[in-house]
């Protein structure tokens, strides 16, 4: 595993920005101020992000226990894999909503707010506890820093959201894994049921080459006492990985397979599940049948452990309802008044995402509706960013397999961040991929949406969650999309 911490200048540097903040977030968080105390957070919890990435789980169990262990008064699912770990959480989240159980999760990455990182019942962590979190586990930083070192983002924020957890009362939750598994800073946390929805190549540079190196950092999260769950059925390497490790902590394993998908529609899927039958999903895309028996599987799971007791009529009415910004988001009315074209938003930031919208989009094509209301008749305008680190031109390959998007106007633009790969390498990638078949170049999200606007078909946002957070908000802001509590002020 590589060790990425920043050198110790910049960390000084960072630290007395982080002091600065913490002096205002103090006194927000004393007169009451949310909104203030919040942004004083941000700026502290974000400067940490630049203490470099050092995987391992020492510094995430010292703040946990220099705040009192918060961890241990939490139960749940704890969520690995590289794709889907978001679209489970969501369908667990809305079956235990719908059986009216008070819980937590976190999902990763967020969109809009940094809030979005601790959700109770679904919605984020207000302004002003979510900063009392951060007050408190920055203190606890301070304590442990000599014996361990200085703490990062994601170990700080280990802290932050069982801490927040415990302040809020919840004692279940579904956590999912930030990066791997083995030395990710969640995984100082062990619920009781275990989770690897599947693995692909992703984070190749910290998780491993070949599909089995990254199987074991996934599967590591499963310990001795879990009940575990994998939806990893098609990659046979990954599944005897997995089926290994569990066997060798006695763990019992349950492999979630669905059955078939009964229909595609606008509003989401039919697919059948075991004992179910056919249940109505809504979330979009045929691969949410998987991720749909990972989840039953998962609850199941939870059951048998004793932590949760959902009837199967709240599972289907909690299925039915779930929804997962920025994940195969069909957004009608986002243009204006009077342009009734759909806005598809998804993150597809690596190649099995990019494969799934690519067979999402040709499922959808014929439902499509452009400017005028009127389905499957213009073609759609592909806009497009990309983080440079990602495997991009294997990504545009796998959009390239849809004959829609290979067809599509594509517009090619920047989210700004200094990952963020330059709109002409973008598009020199797309004509190489044969992605797209006039290709344009945009400065930003705003102006790449505004391009995409001139046109009467359906407009399609992808390759990244950043490009996908900058549209939801530019929508949040504009009244177009209801208020989730993702906004800040």
């Amino acid at each position: 595993m590589p060790d990425a911490a920043s050198d110790p200048t910049l960390v000084a540097t960072l630290k007395e920005r982080v002091r600065a903040a913490r002096e205002q977030m103090a006194a927000a968080i004393a007169d009451g101020r949310g909104d203030d105390a919040w942004e004083a957070a941000l700026v502290a919890i974000s400067a940490r992000g630049r203490f470099g990435v050092r995987l391992g789980l020492e510094r995430s169990r010292a703040i946990l226990e220099e705040l009192g262990s918060p961890e241990r008064t939490v139960r749940g699912a704890l969520i690995a894999g590289t794709n889907g770990k978001g679209s489970v959480g969501a369908l667990i989240s809305a079956a235990l909503s719908a059986a009216k159980i008070r819980h937590g999760s976190t999902p990763k990455p967020h969109l809009v707010s940094y809030r979005e990182r601790i959700r109770i019942d679904g919605r984020p962590l207000a302004p002003l506890p979510f900063a009392v979190a951060v007050e408190r586990a920055l203190d606890a930083a301070d304590r442990i820093e000599l014996r361990v070192g200085p703490v990062t983002e994601f170990e700080l924020l280990a802290g932050v959201v069982f801490d927040g957890f415990h302040a809020a009362g919840i004692a279940r939750a579904v956590v999912e894994v930030g990066l791997g598994g083995r030395l990710d800073a969640m995984h100082a946390w062990d619920g009781g049921v275990a989770v690897v929805t599947n693995v692909g190549l992703d984070h190749q540079e910290y998780l491993g080459e070949t599909i089995k190196e990254i199987a074991g950092e996934k599967a590591a999260i499963i310990m001795r006492g879990d009940r575990a769950v994998t939806g990893a059925t098609d990659r046979g390497e990954a599944l005897s990985v997995i089926k290994s490790v569990a066997a060798a902590v006695g763990a019992p394993l349950t492999i979630a397979t669905h059955g078939a998908i009964r229909t595609l529609g606008r509003d989401g899927i039919e697919v059948e599940l075991p004992r179910l039958g056919t249940v109505n999903v809504g979330l979009l895309g045929r691969h949410q049948g998987e991720n749909a028996a990972v989840a039953l599987a998962t609850l199941d799971a939870m059951k048998s452990a004793g932590l949760t007791t959902v009837s199967d009529e709240e599972i289907r009415a909690g299925f039915a309802a779930a929804r997962w910004p920025g994940r195969m988001e069909l957004i009608s009315g986002a243009f204006g008044a009077g342009d009734q074209r759909d806005l598809l938003l998804d993150g597809a930031h690596n190649e099995d995402g990019a494969a799934a919208l690519a067979s999402s989009v040709n499922d959808l094509s014929s439902l499509l509706r452009d400017a005028d209301g009127e389905s499957g008749g213009s073609g759609v305008t592909l806009v497009l960013a990309a983080m440079a680190d990602k495997s991009i031109a294997k990504i545009f390959s796998e959009l390239a397999a849809s004959p829609l998007l290979q067809s599509a106007r594509l517009i090619c633009t920047s989210v700004g961040d200094d990952r963020s790969s330059t709109p002409e390498a973008l598009a020199a990638m797309a004509r190489a991929a044969g992605l797209g078949t006039t290709i344009e170049t945009a400065a930003d999200p705003h102006a790449a949406l505004n391009a995409a606007s001139r046109d009467r078909g359906a407009v399609i946002v992808a390759g990244s969650l950043y490009l996908v957070g900058a549209v939801r908000e530019r929508l949040l802001r504009q009244g177009r999309l209801p208020d989730d509590g993702s906004l800040d002020r």
